[in-house]
């Protein structure tokens, strides 16, 4: 029998399959790991809904916790040694055998042999992932290793069509997918996960591994940063192609490992790719004035332009939503009228109350005026504001009026304007600099992208946080926002020909 000498959990082996550097550097380097906000959020979620996954599946509460964080591995595994040998639902009952260790989120005795059990593995996803059915395979397969008789081994995710009925009810929010045939098939290939991982986690240094696509796939890693620090600098880094989507052309970009734009053979680039490879490499700016001109002739002031923002929850918090539905909770508008005056309207709820009705009826009064609402991305606001008019039928006429008027300026910024500095990209984040160089995310203090206004948000409806933070919290929501509608007014005007830009 090989001898090991340590453990290796369930999730050091799944990162060895993303990138056997993150392992070498989880287990050597640790404290070089800087998850993002968003790898936190989704760590939330899924403590969230482990929780939860525990009121499903034992509703009567007569299963046990093991508390890893409390006992440790060696005493967490020993207590569910014993407990497996009895009759009541184990949560994170933890395992070890053949060099590695798992933790399973729920064991279910299975039939009325108390010594046979059934696995589920909980996630706060809405599908099985590829990579799901790796962790399954690894926590079946060590549960067996350990003697554990298992029956049956399914994954529990998020039901995206089930809609809160409030009340904390939350028994419809998971759905099983059996994957015992699957799992309990790949036992040898576990294995030699194991072996392989092992070997990589006793180097006495790490492997020499460039960064690449599987630094986020499938999770964003948190060594990214310190792996990058010695990553060879790219003048013109191939990912600043836009809508690199072809077969043809991945394809070449993987088998040559090319790193810069111009290693790409321009015959396998379409028209816009060309223009951001020709004007980032020369450095001068594109702008078909001609072109922005003739788009946006055809629109008139009085014209509105139009924000929103948006939070998801994976476990629903206002009864009538659904597990990570995008719910309105902040818009800003801003007016300009047909002598070239402007002003600006807002809206913004932090009570923690669902802020949908309050932002329809405050929306409808804001976009009263006539003429063209302008937005950034017509595909986003438009879907929210149906979603409002299905909520609230009564407003359904008028917030489908609006969604008619929206006016996409993205394409036409796509179309006609290229600066080098935006590095590929049409966001209004790299866009706005290139237009109005007095203006920038940066010199807002606290929010200045759409996932920190949702981290803020967040934050702002914790019953933890005090009222001078809130009050903090809300300042750099409506400086945002109202950033967003003002970038807007910026683009248009320098497309339409207009003073003010």
């Amino acid at each position: 029998m090989t001898a090991y000498t340590r453990d290796l959990s369930k999730s050091k082996l799944i990162s060895y399959r993303q990138c056997p550097k993150r392992l070498w550097l989880e287990i050597h380097r640790p404290e070089l790991r800087q998850d993002s906000a968003a790898s936190q959020a989704i760590f939330r979620t899924g403590h969230q809904v482990g929780d939860l996954a525990r009121q499903i599946f034992d509703p009567s509460g007569q299963g046990v916790l093991v508390d890893l964080q409390a006992d440790g591995f060696r005493t967490a595994i020993d207590k569910t040694v014993a407990l497996i040998s009895g009759d009541k639902p184990v949560f994170e009952a933890g395992f070890s055998a053949n060099g590695a260790m798992a933790f399973c989120d729920v064991m279910l005795p299975s039939g009325d042999d108390a010594r046979t059990w059934r696995m589920i593995e909980v996630k706060a996803s809405t599908s099985v992932k590829p990579y799901y059915e790796d962790d399954v395979a690894i926590q079946s397969f060590v549960a067996r290793s350990a003697g554990v008789n298992l029956s049956a081994v399914s994954l529990a995710h998020i039901d995206s069509s089930w809609i809160y009925p409030g009340g904390e009810d939350y028994s419809g929010l998971l759905v099983e997918k059996d994957l015992t045939a699957r799992a309990f098939g790949r036992g040898e290939e576990v294995r030699g996960w194991i072996n392989d991982a092992q070997e990589v986690a006793s180097q006495p240094s790490p492997p020499e591994i460039s960064t690449g696509a599987h630094c986020a796939k499938p999770f964003a890693c948190g060594f990214l940063p310190h792996c990058s620090e010695h990553a060879k600098t790219v003048e013109y880094p191939v990912n600043w192609l836009p809508r690199l989507q072809g077969k043809a052309v991945k394809q070449y970009i993987s088998a040559n490992n090319v790193v810069d734009m111009r290693q790409v053979p321009r015959d396998m680039l379409n028209a816009l790719q060309r223009r951001v490879l020709d004007h980032t490499v020369s450095g001068e700016c594109y702008f078909d004035e001609a072109g922005a001109l003739a788009d946006m002739a055809q629109y008139t002031l009085p014209a509105l332009f139009l924000d929103f923002e948006t939070v998801s929850f994976g476990v629903p918090i206002w009864a009538g939503t659904r597990p990570f539905q995008a719910l309105t909770f902040q818009f800003s508008v801003h007016a300009l009228s047909a002598d070239g005056s402007l002003s600006h309207s807002e809206f913004l709820d932090t009570s923690g109350n669902d802020p949908r009705e309050a932002f329809a009826l405050s929306l409808l009064a804001a976009c009263r005026p006539a003429g063209p609402v302008f937005v950034y991305n017509a595909g986003f606001e438009g879907a929210r504001i149906r979603e409002l008019a299905v909520a609230f039928p009564d407003l359904q006429a008028d917030l489908l009026a609006i969604k008619n008027r929206l006016v996409d300026l993205h394409p036409v910024a796509v179309r006609h304007f290229y600066h080098p500095s935006q590095q590929g990209s049409w966001s209004i984040k790299k866009l706005l600099p290139a237009i109005a160089p007095n203006l920038g995310y940066e010199s807002l203090n606290g929010v200045q992208n759409g996932d920190m206004a949702m981290d803020a948000y967040l934050e702002a409806l914790d019953p933890a946080t005090d009222a001078d933070r809130r009050d903090g919290i809300r300042r750099e929501l409506l400086a945002y926002c109202k950033l967003d509608t003002l970038a807007m007014v910026r683009i248009w005007q320098k497309f339409s020909g207009q003073p003010g830009h």
